[in-house]
């Protein structure tokens, strides 16, 4: 269904013309990204030409997707205003700001939060299935600099205004910080165990707007403060790492530039290059190397002094997985070896932060797996993967999962196919037992590596162990 405007759509006709996307190829990208997120749409080129020549305005989700669309195409963020579609829903905005100002930068981060469970605020349809495919890489350019410049505020006491909330304001104390910590505790350990789609997971977003938004909006000293939007910021950072394993990767996207804007209030430099390491990782998944390179080094330049040597090693681990996706063999060769030396300086009475008691030696190991898969060297990654695989993991199941099949890959690659379907099948197992899309991906890539030898039994085999996995939902 559409609604209609007064008169042509002329903003989206020349924004049209800007990327070179024509009729048809815009209605068949947005129908490609409605796809993914399991609606059924059927817009075609007089679909578009209505909304351009009659200033038609499509309903539902689909305004969102437009703008993702030609976001793609353009490589950046593209708001609805500028394509004349501003009235549909403001939502795409949310979490996008990095302001520079302390009081925004809550507002920013509770109007994030203040989206419910399932996606939806009072009123309006799925948020994140309407913002699909709208990840842009580019959106991280001004968080980033804008903490490389200021990574810690001047102050951040705060006197709350009855006018802000409903009732008193809340005085926050060290009691409820340490309530919030905790939380993330825990859904550290849930989320390593049971993937980011796991329920429990789901209920970091719901403590973020049920606790966190109303501590941020109370008062608090500076020294409370201080703390409170250091917790607040691990909770946003582990919410967008659970949207970015289930998927949902321009959630996880606001999630992390909202982090980071917490960890700036925090001052705690170390956890704002923790979560430019996230923002790293997820641009290098989705291929976008260079940017993982930049987002790694601003994390390194601004901890340099301050972090312990186990967060620089793996601050360094980081880069490297972004050159190799990159290409840059020798790159990656320096970072891994720099992540190596760190992590040989690491002593047991070191002050590492909580957030980074899942890095040891066999993550090292497993990280360096997947830079040599990326950089196609089969020998090295079946040595760095026996390693990542020589310890138990009943705490990190899903981080077994991703080995097993980096394994398998790398089996393959030596021309051990026998060897490779083995490995395929544990990694089958693991990833039926926790809820992660990413895991799930990897073992499609498995798979698709694997079809040249279709007809082979223990390929069929796993084929039909992977079946339950690969279905639709």
């Amino acid at each position: 269904m559409s609604r209609e405007q007064r008169g042509p759509n002329e903003k989206l006709g020349a924004v049209l013309a800007l990327a070179g996307i024509s009729n048809a190829g815009l209605a068949r990208r947005v129908n490609d990204l409605g796809a993914q997120r399991g609606l059924t749409l059927r817009y075609d080129k007089t679909s578009v030409a209505r909304w351009v020549s009659k200033g038609m305005v499509p309903q539902g989700a689909a305004p969102h997707l437009i703008a993702a669309a030609i976001g793609q195409k353009l490589g950046r963020p593209v708001p609805l205003h500028e394509i004349g579609l501003a009235d549909a829903d403001p939502a795409p905005e949310v979490g996008l700001a990095f302001p520079r100002d302390v009081g925004q930068a809550v507002r920013s981060a509770t109007e994030l939060y203040r989206l419910d469970l399932a996606g939806r605020r009072a009123g309006s349809g799925g948020i994140w299935q309407s913002l699909a495919g709208s990840f842009a890489v580019s959106a991280y350019a001004t968080p980033a600099s804008r903490w490389l410049i200021t990574p810690a505020d001047s102050s951040v006491a705060r006197e709350a205004g009855p006018a802000e909330g409903s009732g008193a304001p809340i005085k926050v104390g060290h009691s409820d910080v340490q309530k919030l910590r905790e939380a993330a505790e825990d859904a550290r350990r849930w989320d390593s165990k049971y993937g980011g789609g796991d329920w429990r997971s789901s209920m970091v977003p719901e403590c973020l707007r049920v606790e966190a938004a109303p501590l941020l909006l109370g008062s608090y000293s500076d020294e409370v403060g201080r703390a409170l939007f250091g917790a607040a910021a691990e909770l946003t950072r582990l919410a967008g790492w659970m949207a970015f394993d289930t998927g949902q990767q321009e959630a996880a996207q606001r999630y992390y530039i909202q982090a980071l804007r917490l960890a700036r209030a925090a001052a705690d430099v170390p956890l704002g290059g923790y979560v430019l390491a996230s923002m790293s990782l997820q641009a290098t998944y989705r291929g976008f190397g260079d940017e993982g390179v930049d987002l790694a080094q601003a994390a390194l330049e601004r901890n340099r002094g301050l972090a312990t040597a186990r967060t620089m090693s793996f601050f360094r681990l980081v880069e490297a997985r972004a050159h190799a996706r990159a290409g840059d063999a020798q790159a990656a060769g320096a970072a891994l070896k720099a992540a190596e030396s760190w992590l040989e300086r690491a002593r047991p009475g070191d002050n590492d932060p909580s957030w980074l008691g899942f890095y040891s030696y066999d993550r090292f190991a497993a990280d360096a797996a997947e830079c040599y898969r990326d950089l196609k060297a089969p020998r090295q990654v079946r040595r760095f993967t026996e390693q990542a695989l020589s310890k138990p993991t009943e705490e990190f199941v899903r981080s077994h999962g991703l080995r097993l099949v980096v394994s398998a890959v790398a089996e393959l690659e030596s021309g051990n196919l026998d060897a490779a379907c083995e490995q395929g099948v544990r990694a089958v197992e693991v990833a039926g037992r926790i809820s992660s899309a990413r895991t799930t991906e990897y073992v499609k890539d498995l798979l698709h590596r694997l079809e040249p030898y279709g007809d082979e039994p223990r390929v069929v085999e796993l084929r039909e162990r992977a079946r339950p996995l690969l279905a639709p939902a």
